[in-house]
Parts: C-alpha cells; sequence; structure tokens
C-alpha cells in the first residue's frame, strides 16, 4: 500500500503542470533541445574516409572551463554559458592518461597509447614497455604500429600539424619508435632520431604534409637559418635538402609568406616555422618570418590531405597550452586553448561528417585550479571577488587570510610560488624560487600576458596531473566515445572508423 503511494505521488509529480517561470525559462527551454537533438542522433554504421585527431597538449577539465570562460569573456559576454567549439559535440567521455610505469604521465607514452592502441613507459614513443627507456639496443624490434602508418598503408593521405616542434614527443608520436623522446636530432648509433624518420618516414609515399616548429633539429651546426638561429645537427645533414629530394613536387616553407603561396594542387608540404616551437598564438604577430595560425595551419593541411580520393588521417596539436602551463602562465594556456577550438571550427567547415570522424582531446591534464569563489562574470583572469549575503556582488576583491587579493586561477606546485619574472620559454630551465612570500596584487594586473600566477609548492616548472581527460567526439563512430576509457582505446575507436 506505501509502494502504490509512493508511486501515484511521483506519477502525480510527474505529469503535473510546470509553472511557466520554470517550463519558460531558457535554461528549462535550451535543456530541451539539446535533448531533443541528441535523441535525433545519428548512428548509422558507415565507414571513415576521414580521421581528426585533436590534441590539446596539457588541456585538462580546468583548462577548458577557464578557457570557455575566457573566450565568452572577450566577446562581451559573462563567459560561463560559453561552448568552445568542440565541447558541443553530440558524444563525450573520459581518457585514463597513466603511463605504465606513472601515475602522472608523461606526452610519449600518452601519444604512444593513443597512436598505437597500447600503453607504455614515460619518455618512451611508440615503443612497446618492456624496454627500458633509453635503450636503443632493446628498441629494435619491439617498435609499435601507429594509427598514421595504417592510414598511409591503406592509400590515404597523412598529415602532421603542431604548434611545437615537429619532432617534439606528442606529433612524433605519430610517425616515430625511439626509447627516448629527447633524440630529436641525434641519436646512439644503430637508432634513428625523430627528425630523420620524419624525412625518411617510408610508409606509401611518405607523410604528406607536416607543418609545425623545430627548424634546427633539421638543419646542421653549420647553418643559420632565416631568423638568425643554428642548426643542431652535428652529422652534416640538410634534412630539409633531403626531403626536397624524396619529394620533388613537394613544397617546403619556412615562413608565413611562403605558407600564404603553397599551390593549391601541391601534393605534399613541409612547413618548418620556428627554430623550435612555434610562438604561443598571443605573441604569433611578433615573429620575425612570421607564422600561420593552428586554424591556418589546419585548413591548408585538409586542402592538401583531400585532394586524395581515398581519404586522410590528421594529428593536429596545440603544442603550446602545455608549456604555457609549464610556466605558470594560464593567459597564454587559456589563448591557445581557444586558437584550438578555432582549428576544430574551421576543420568542421571543409570535411562532411557523414564520412569523417574527429575526436578533440588531450594527452594530459596540469595541477591547474579554478577557484575562490568568484561572482559570476568575474574576470577568468583576474583577482577573486565574491558575492555578498545576499547574493550580490561585492566591490572590493575578496582577501586571504594574509590580507591579500588572490587569482581565481593558480596552480599547485610551479614558479608562481614567487615573482620570477615574466619569462614563458619552455626550454628554459628555471631556477628554484627561494622567495616564500605572497605578493601583494593590489595594483597588479593580473590579465596581462606576462602574469605568471601564484602556486602552492616551489618547483622550477609546473608539473603535469594524473586525473582523466576529456574526449569528445563527432561524425563516424563517434558514439563509441562514451563513459571512461582506457586511453589507448582511442586508436581503437579511430582504426575502426577506417575499417582497418
Amino acid at each position: 500500500m506505501l509502494l502504490a503511494s509512493a508511486a501515484s505521488l511521483a506519477s502525480a509529480v510527474t505529469n503535473a503542470a510546470l509553472p511557466t517561470y520554470q517550463s519558460n525559462s531558457t535554461w528549462y527551454t535550451d535543456a530541451q533541445t539539446v535533448l531533443q537533438q541528441r535523441l535525433a542522433g545519428d548512428r548509422t554504421e558507415r565507414q571513415a574516409k576521414n580521421v581528426i585527431l585533436f590534441i590539446g597538449d596539457g588541456m585538462g577539465v580546468s583548462t577548458l572551463t577557464a578557457a570557455r570562460i575566457r573566450e565568452g569573456q572577450l566577446a562581451g559576454k559573462t563567459g560561463e554559458e560559453n561552448f568552445l567549439s568542440f565541447e558541443t559535440f553530440p558524444y563525450s567521455g573520459l581518457s585514463k592518461t597513466y603511463n605504465t610505469n606513472q601515475q602522472t604521465p608523461d606526452s610519449a607514452g600518452t601519444v604512444t597509447a593513443m597512436m598505437s592502441g597500447v600503453k607504455t613507459k614515460a619518455g618512451v614513443i611508440n615503443i612497446s614497455e618492456n624496454v627500458l627507456r633509453g635503450d636503443c639496443a632493446a628498441s629494435r624490434g619491439q617498435e609499435l604500429t601507429t594509427a598514421l602508418e595504417r592510414a598511409e598503408a591503406s592509400g590515404r593521405a597523412t598529415g602532421v600539424v603542431t604548434t611545437a616542434r615537429l619532432t617534439h614527443a606528442t606529433p612524433a608520436g605519430a610517425y616515430a619508435k625511439v626509447a627516448e623522446r629527447n633524440w630529436e636530432y641525434a641519436a646512439p648509433d644503430g637508432c634513428k632520431d625523430i627528425a630523420d624518420q620524419l624525412v625518411s618516414f617510408d610508409i606509401g609515399d611518405g607523410i604528406d604534409v607536416a607543418f609545425g616548429g623545430g627548424r634546427r633539429n633539421f638543419l646542421p651546426d653549420s647553418v643559420t637559418d632565416l631568423e638568425g638561429q643554428t642548426g643542431k645537427r652535428k652529422d652534416g645533414r640538410d634534412l630539409t635538402a633531403e626531403w626536397k629530394s624524396r619529394h620533388p613536387e613537394g613544397v617546403y616553407v619556412n615562413d608565413l609568406a611562403g605558407f600564404d603561396a603553397i599551390p593549391a594542387n601541391t601534393p605534399q608540404v613541409l612547413g618548418l616555422f620556428n627554430s623550435s616551437h612555434m610562438r604561443y598564438e598571443a605573441d604569433r604577430v611578433n615573429d620575425i618570418a612570421g607564422e600561420p595560425s593552428l586554424a591556418q595551419m589546419t585548413t591548408r593541411a585538409i586542402d592538401v590531405l583531400k585532394q586524395n580520393d581515398k581519404g586522410f588521417f590528421l594529428m593536429v596539436e596545440a603544442g603550446r597550452i602545455d608549456h604555457a602551463h609549464h610556466a605558470g602562465n594560464a593567459y597564454n594556456a587559456l589563448g591557445d586553448t581557444i586558437e584550438l577550438s578555432n582549428a576544430v571550427k574551421a576543420a568542421l567547415s571543409q570535411v562532411d561528417l557523414k564520412d569523417t570522424l574527429i575526436l578533440v582531446t588531450a594527452d594530459h591534464s596540469h595541477v591547474f585550479t579554478i577557484a575562490g569563489y568568484p561572482t559570476r562574470g568575474n574576470p577568468v583572469l583576474g583577482t577573486v571577488t565574491t558575492n555578498d549575503s545576499s547574493g550580490l556582488a561585492n566591490t572590493q576583491p575578496a582577501l586571504a587570510a594574509d590580507s591579500l587579493p588572490y587569482t581565481t586561477l593558480g596552480y599547485t606546485n610551479g614558479r608562481g610560488f614567487a615573482d620570477l619574472g615574466s619569462t614563458t620559454d619552455a626550454d628554459a630551465r628555471y631556477s628554484m624560487p627561494t622567495d616564500t612570500g605572497r605578493k601583494d596584487l593590489t595594483n597588479t594586473d593580473t590579465t596581462q600576458p606576462g602574469f605568471h600566477q601564484e602556486a602552492l609548492v616551489p618547483l622550477g616548472a609546473e608539473t603535469h596531473a594524473g586525473e582523466d581527460v576529456t574526449v569528445h567526439a563527432t561524425g563516424v563512430d563517434a558514439f563509441l566515445v562514451q563513459g571512461d576509457m582506457e586511453q589507448n582505446q582511442l586508436y581503437h575507436i579511430m582504426t575502426r572508423a577506417m575499417g582497418l
């Protein structure tokens, strides 16, 4: 009797007419619209001609949240209601990022999981977990085959786009196999360095598009490039010349003017736009020779790749999100995340989702936090202003127990433990902070590019974090992205979509 009464009550509540201030609320109607869109989603079985994997290096959940707010605020809104382009994809899940030997991973082990279908050690790229890091001899015969290699072998076009060095861990994970991620321009006898592996890639007709930084790793140390930087190679080889010899119909470019002049029918292109990593998006205009944006590189890469009637596989990495976080600099981490969103938007305009799978994810997270109860619309890069007891915004910043204001965004560890300047050079080996006092931010504009957020634990550089990261999917087989997955599952989703 009691159960029947409870059921009747539930039914009565469920069927009751809602008050108009509830049913007419935009929160309510917008949620209903999204629900209907998802119910109408297409799960038709089909094969993907094209797969595009976007990786925001270090783009954890807190980075996504802060970046969406930042993008919204730059558009004149409060920000919290905003969505990055890929956050509206119909399917999403979580990816477990640990390496086989570390709770908190590095990019080499995580990209191996995504590109080969199996996990491995930190610092190792596409070599099985049976091999110790740095053991060249043991790595021979333990190489793993990547999704890009399988796509190339199937007759598809292939490409790698990054704002980091093309030989850095994540982009290298598309094509290289090394027991040490730092073998970018030199390796022990018996093993090939990463730059050499890119140029000598011999499956099919080779990688069709490669855009990024890292020019120094392809040039001998006797050569000075167009921006006055010397090469790193001590073997005397000019790999850019070797690439041109291997691809006589291809185009090599190293500046923005060359990029803009790439012919529409170019079958293959190599673009090296900086000696080391490319600039942060906010700083791109200051590059000596000029650099394309991530969205521009993505657009041009797809233009070249889709000339192949069999389709293509493309990896796109926003590599400098990670570097900004390591430097404790939220401004550039969020700016480059927004540019990744722009690149995804550009790709969506160029492909048909009936024959394309697009995945957007991160390799790992960072110890980046959003805290302090700021009022809605408070500048996400600013100091915290809270609400009063009635729920309205206070007029003055909130103060911590030391009577000093504090920022919404912060880091668990890193250089922000003390004020050590504004450098964001990812290649610098930062000195250990020594000043243990918090700084008074009352007269500091924390929204400026050079500001570094505060950190709890003093380290020379901020570290990765170990929590799961998001995966967003649309197009062919996108419905397979759901729940909490091991990171290596992404390889299997991509290869299944391509029918491999």
